[in-house]
C-alpha cells in the first residue's frame, strides 16, 4: 500500500531562550482501491508527525511541548 504525508497545519513554537521554530504538521495518508476499476483513494491513516521547517522530526510530549529528536531541544506552540 502506498503511502504519502498530508500537510496539516504550520505554525510557531519557541525553545527558552525565545528563538522561534517553524513547526510542519503532517497526517500520513495511504491509498487504497475503492471500485473494481481501480480507481484510488487516498485516506487518513489516525497518525500525525512534526517536523521542523529543517526537516528534522519532532514528538510531541504529553504537555504538547515538541522535542526535536537529535538534540532534545524543548519547543512551546505559540
Amino acid at each position: 500500500m502506498d503511502r504519502r504525508l498530508h500537510l496539516l497545519e504550520t505554525f510557531v513554537a519557541q525553545d527558552d531562550q525565545g528563538a522561534p521554530y517553524k513547526v510542519l504538521g503532517y497526517e500520513h495518508l495511504v491509498q487504497t482501491p475503492i471500485s473494481a476499476e481501480f480507481q484510488q483513494q487516498w485516506e487518513p491513516t489516525g497518525i500525525a508527525e512534526y517536523k521542523l521547517a529543517s526537516g528534522e522530526h519532532l514528538d510531541l510530549e504529553r504537555d504538547g511541548v515538541l522535542r526535536v529528536r537529535a538534540s532534545g531541544l524543548r519547543l512551546k506552540r505559540q
